[in-house]
């Protein structure tokens, strides 16, 4: 059963795409707890985003009960870059924006590839270690640890 941070949100964008509710947004891959679809502001030739279905608000709605969904959103971006032909996994990035950065409050993972290709325009947002951007492995490790919010120190 799914908690209160976890429920499907009617005003959500993201809820809307993730349950079939918005027919205009092209679904690449879908599993019974995640999809996946194109940024619609690509920061790099390939700019994927994962959502869970559910929906879970930002990284901080995370504890350690979540670091397999986690693992699977990345598993799950990293199988749709290979599917597009992306074959050097070295020049990928992986991560999630943390609050106050996010643009629709429902966990999602940026997947960019080549980040050799990242925009300078927008480049800025997705810089590993930085306040605004936190890798899919930092995340991991710090719910690992159960020190979730020293993962979003610089």
């Amino acid at each position: 059963m799914a908690g209160p941070a976890e429920e499907i949100v009617e005003s959500c964008i993201f809820c809307l795409i993730a349950n079939g509710g918005d027919k205009e947004t092209k679904i690449i891959t879908k599993t019974k707890e995640l999809v996946c679809f194109r940024d619609i502001y690509p920061a790099a030739p390939h700019h994927y985003l994962v959502v869970p279905i559910q929906h879970i608000v930002d990284c901080h709605s995370l504890h350690s009960g979540h670091i397999g969904l986690v693992k699977q959103m990345a598993e799950m971006g990293k199988a749709v870059l290979r599917d597009q032909g992306i074959t050097d996994m070295k020049d990928i990035r992986l991560g999630f924006h943390r609050p106050p950065f996010t643009s629709v409050d429902h966990l999602h993972l940026h997947v960019l590839a080549p980040t050799s290709q990242i925009s300078e325009s927008l480049g800025y947002k997705f810089i590993p270690k930085t306040y605004r951007f936190v890798t899919e492995e930092r995340l991991l490790k710090h719910l690992k640890s159960k020190d979730l919010f020293s993962c979003f120190k610089s």
